[in-house]
Order: C-alpha cells, then sequence, then structure tokens
C-alpha cells in the first residue's frame, strides 16, 4: 500500500486511488516507491487559465513562463473582450506564434459570442465537455485533458499525447520505444476510474526519476 504522504493533505480522500493503481500495476506501484510528495494540479477555471495551456502547447516550460508574463502584463484585465482588442499581429509582438495567436482570439470569439460557456462545463460528462472545448479552433484532446484535469478535478483523464507521459511510461515499462498514443490509452485502461491520479503519477516520475537519470 503507498505511503500516504503521497498526497498533499487536502487529498488524502485519494489514498484509495492509490491502493488501486499499485494493486492494478506493479510498475507503478514500483514507481511509487522512488517519488516524492504528487503535488496538486489544481487552477482556476476559466478564460485566463485556458489561454495558458494553450501557451505551453509544444514549448518548454520556461518559454511558455515568458510569453504568459507578457501576455498577462499587456492583457489586463485577462478577459475575452479586453484580449479581443489585440489582433494578431499584436499578439505575435507578445510572443505568440502565428497559430497561437489565431487559437487565442478564437477562443476569445468563442466565449463573448456564446459559442462555449466555460460555466456550464462543470455540468458535463467528461465526453461531453471534451466535445465542447474541442470545437474551439486550437484546442485539441491535450489542452481539453489538461484543462478538465488542473480546473474541473475530473479524476478519470488521461492526456495520452502528453511527451513528459509518454517518456516517463517508456522508462517505467522499459519498453522498446516510446509508445503511441493508441498504447498509451491501452495501458492505463486497468487504472481506471483513477487515470488522472496515475498521470499525475507519471509526471512526478518524469521529473523525480527520468531527467534525473546520469
Amino acid at each position: 500500500m503507498p505511503n500516504n504522504l503521497l498526497l498533499f493533505p487536502e487529498e488524502h480522500h485519494l489514498i484509495s486511488g492509490l491502493d488501486h493503481i499499485a494493486r492494478q500495476d506493479p510498475d507503478f506501484a514500483l514507481a511509487l516507491q522512488q517519488i516524492t510528495p504528487i503535488p496538486p494540479r489544481t487552477k482556476p477555471a476559466g478564460f485566463e487559465t485556458l489561454v495558458r495551456i494553450i501557451v505551453e502547447q509544444q514549448v518548454s516550460l520556461a518559454s511558455a513562463a515568458a510569453i504568459w508574463k507578457r501576455l498577462k502584463a499587456a492583457i489586463d484585465p485577462f478577459t475575452p473582450a479586453v484580449a479581443l482588442t489585440f489582433d494578431e499581429t499584436a499578439l505575435r509582438a507578445l510572443g505568440l506564434s502565428k497559430q497561437k495567436a489565431v487559437y487565442t482570439r478564437a477562443l476569445a470569439e468563442e466565449i463573448v459570442g456564446g459559442q462555449l460557456i466555460l460555466e456550464k462545463l462543470h455540468t458535463l460528462s467528461d465526453a461531453k465537455a471534451m466535445e465542447m472545448l474541442m470545437q474551439v479552433n486550437g484546442i485539441g484532446r491535450w489542452t481539453a485533458e489538461v484543462y478538465l484535469i488542473a480546473c474541473l478535478q475530473r479524476q478519470d483523464i488521461w492526456p495520452a499525447g502528453d511527451v513528459a507521459l509518454k517518456i516517463a511510461m517508456h522508462h517505467l515499462k522499459t519498453l522498446p520505444e516510446r509508445p503511441s498514443v493508441k498504447e498509451m490509452d491501452e495501458l492505463a485502461a486497468p487504472l481506471r476510474p483513477y487515470r488522472t491520479l496515475a498521470a499525475r503519477i507519471l509526471w512526478r516520475y518524469y521529473a523525480d526519476v527520468v531527467k534525473k537519470k546520469p
């Protein structure tokens, strides 16, 4: 049984999830012996956080942080209406790529126009919430999944396309090559209904073990 210190105090209700994951997958049980406490991944729901997740797509954390700092300083308050006062050229000048400038404006337009009501997502199933988010240009599976994990605190979300998770799974299970999205989904299937917690374990494993290996 995993040590209950692996979760921060506010999440001790997830100890049953750790037990389930350890029973279902011996490799994850081993990972739990090697990692430090798993930090919460909670962020406030809303436009600002969703834009930040878009900014973090396929760039390093350091690059994303630098771009985000410039965006936050310029777009004040950080609302869809204010964001729309910045055209693509202005957003690119703040550090966004052409695509991400388009995506940011598309998201703001969907919210201002009423096609996307973020406040309603918490009333929807995982699948329906994902579907609604992915109707917006620039929001794919990974972005929607990260939003559901961080902002809606859904317990069974598995971002199979996340590069860090793929690298961590490759290392943890000593696979011959990095797993595909389909293979990641198959490997995580036995861990339902706690795949969000499984992802958080792997993210911690990536930071504590994979990145620190000689």
